[in-house]
């Protein structure tokens, strides 16, 4: 069965992509990257084009979501809000304060796209990296929001359409993404994460802080280069 992943070019959906190539085959996989005026857009889809290589996975769409730039609303598409550094949350914080780098409402977009193309290629499934706990308290990223959408899909698609929606790391700590990615073989020395820097990661964003955690709980070498690596980000 053929499968769209969608691949941001992050360690997350990298590693979704690892484990949708296990259960398909990279023959069968078709990946997505949107572009949606973010910070670091070129490096993202830098990322993505290097690890859709690293797979051999000729099918690949990408798309340019330019009205979140226009809607604004969110550090990483407005450069008037402040990307917050060393500001990492607790698991209850994160639960409960919604930080400006939520982008309102992003992942339905991005999965709108994902099952147009799995709709119109014929694939059976769309995958997406999103991660629920110890992750930055984003509301698009809850198990309940992708239950919510796989209705949509189900009275939104042609009654002979069959497309689930698939999120294999969402359960996962972020520690737990890295060890399966390194069981996986998957090339997260090819992913990006940094909110802020494009040459070279900042260290002080939660995003690059979640991802320092991680590899250090996992006992994983992280070999991507950073500006300030914090010895041990809490």
């Amino acid at each position: 069965m053929k499968a769209v992943v969608l691949l941001s070019g992050g360690m997350d959906s990298c590693v979704c992509t690892a484990i949708a190539r296990e259960q398909h085959g990279s023959g069968n996989l078709a990946l997505l990257h949107a572009s949606y005026g973010q910070r670091t857009e070129r490096r993202e889809k830098r990322a993505f084009q290097e690890i859709a290589n690293f797979y051999g996975v000729r099918e690949r769409l990408t798309v340019q979501l330019d009205h979140f730039r226009a809607i604004g609303g969110s550090a990483l598409t407005d450069p008037r809000i402040r990307v917050p550094e060393k500001e990492l949350a607790t698991p209850e914080e994160a639960g409960s304060a919604i930080p400006v780098t939520y982008v309102p409402f992003r992942n339905a977009h991005f999965l709108s796209v994902g099952v147009s193309w799995a709709e119109a290629i014929g694939a059976g499934a769309v995958y997406i990296g999103a991660v629920a706990e110890d992750s930055s308290g984003y509301p698009d990223c809850r198990p309940e929001y992708y239950r919510a959408f796989q209705e949509l899909i189900r009275v939104g698609t042609r009654p002979e359409t069959q497309i689930e929606t698939m999120t294999p790391v969402i359960g996962m700590r972020k520690s737990e993404i890295v060890r399966r990615g390194a069981e996986l073989g998957a090339p997260l020395h090819l992913t990006w994460s940094c909110y802020q820097g494009e040459e070279e990661a900042c260290g002080r964003c939660d995003s690059c802080l979640l991802r320092l955690r991680a590899f250090a709980e996992a006992g994983v070498a992280d070999v991507i280069p950073y500006r300030v690596r914090a010895a041990s980000p809490s």
